[in-house]
């Protein structure tokens, strides 16, 4: 771990997301109160810069005069010239929407895949090259500018305490090999961070779940002694078990025991598979609806059909959902209201495509299908079953033979929805398929 810089005033997280980068910090010995969210100044259209807690990981390589003179305002991505202009956040999130090839995303999963050389200019993925083509980067360069550009936001509402003088902690998932840890520390070198401390995702949500305890944690873990954690992100999942074992007596602690001593013991494997996936299934199921006959929406439409089923998605498997929600779809130019086009989505239809779709009843011993199908994209080794239950089973069946988890911990946007925490909890109760102890929930 590396030392706090003599000069530091706060501790800085960063997420570096695969759909999302955020940021937070608090003032050193400051409490849990004290945590702010940083607010990142981003183009979000050709004359508009807004401040937002999110900041897309996305980066458009426009071609040269594409964007003007506005791709250097707030603060030009790194590595971007006015030959290779490019942009980053919720500008370039758009604008590749409607250029899906000269958009960069999902470096962070780039950052972690054996199979390429992730310090090579290979992403945009399959873009044209040469004249008339894209101006390529590497994962490692895509990823350090969104830190970067992090960086410059922090600066800008903090003249008087620079990040390079504080304390800053970088998540990482915890599937990452030492290979893509090390980039990972490369590339925020390259963002010009101070050396960061890295800290595993899962580790990140249970630490935040130990503080908000406070001086009830002993008495929460007495009757736990395998946590799962499930952190089911935009763009991955992540499985992680940690062993609970008893404080000895007379240690400091709730009712003179001492604190639980916490073990990881297992790590799954980096799945690409996330909230993301589910909106894109939704999506493709009612682009029907809004296509001409035996046609493809554009890219651009594509793109905002899935926003929406991700607004639908979330009312619809929400506690008291409604039974059905409609999805309407603009128009464009003069004539957006005479344009829009609606379809229906029901709680049924979601139901079915998210919650069976993607967390089916799973038996104990049941195993994710090994032949690729839909979800097989361009490079990057997605699985090859959807289904999030069977690969927790798998995990399950691998590292937690003598006993299944008696605490499950979900992290993540997915977990708002209540019927998708329910079909996990169902799985590890007494009468479930997994027949295990009706596991708490934080």
């Amino acid at each position: 771990m590396a030392a706090a810089p003599p000069s530091s005033a706060f501790v800085v997280g960063i997420d570096l997301g695969t759909s999302h980068t955020v940021a937070a910090s608090v003032p050193l010995g400051g409490a849990a109160a004290d945590i702010a969210l940083l607010p990142i100044p981003q183009r979000s259209t050709a004359g508009e810069v807004t401040a937002q807690p999110l900041l897309p990981s996305m980066r458009y390589q426009a071609a040269p005069g594409e964007l003007g003179d506005a791709w250097q305002q707030p603060w030009p991505a790194q590595g971007a010239t006015a030959e290779a202009p490019a942009v980053v956040g919720r500008w370039a999130r758009d604008l590749g929407a409607a250029v899906p090839a000269r958009l960069v995303a999902s470096a962070k999963s780039w950052l972690s895949h054996t199979g390429v050389d992730r310090t090579a200019d290979i992403l945009p993925w399959g873009a044209p090259e040469g004249e008339g083509g894209v101006a390529k980067i590497s994962p490692l360069q895509a990823s350090a500018s969104y830190l970067a550009h992090v960086a410059a936001a922090w600066n800008a509402a903090h003249p008087d305490a620079p990040l390079l003088q504080q304390t800053v902690v970088l998540t990482v998932p915890a599937s990452f090999d030492e290979g893509a840890r090390a980039l990972t520390l490369e590339a925020a070198q390259l963002a010009g961070l101070p050396p960061v401390h890295l800290l595993e995702e899962p580790k990140a949500a249970f630490h935040d779940w130990l503080v908000l305890q406070g001086d009830r944690l002993a008495a929460q873990l007495a009757h736990s002694r395998l946590v799962l954690v499930v952190d089911v992100g935009a763009g991955t999942t992540d499985l992680t078990l940690i062993r609970v074992e008893p404080g000895e007596p007379g240690e400091p602690g709730a009712q003179g025991d001492g604190l639980p001593t916490l073990t990881r013991t297992a790590v799954g494997e980096h799945l690409m598979l996330g909230g993301d996936n589910m909106d894109l299934a939704l999506a493709h199921r009612l682009e029907p609806h809004f296509a001409p006959d035996g046609q493809r929406l554009p890219a651009a439409r594509f793109a905002q059909l899935a926003q929406r089923c991700r607004q639908a998605k979330e009312q619809l498997l929400a506690h008291d959902a409604p039974e059905s929600v409609a999805v309407t779809l603009l128009g464009g130019g003069s004539r957006v209201l005479a344009q829009a086009q609606t379809a229906t989505l029901t709680r049924a239809q979601v139901q079915q495509w998210v919650v069976d779709g993607f967390f089916p009843p799973a038996q104990a011993h049941d195993a994710p299908a090994k032949r690729q199908g839909a979800l097989r994209g361009l490079g990057l080794p997605y699985p090859a079953d959807a289904a999030i239950t069977r690969h927790l089973a798998q995990f399950l069946t691998q590292h937690a033979p003598d006993g299944l988890p008696d605490t499950l911990l979900l992290n993540g946007g997915v977990f708002h929805a209540h019927a998708i925490v329910q079909r996990l909890t169902d799985q590890l109760t007494p009468t479930g398929p997994w027949r295990a102890a009706r596991p708490r929930t934080g």
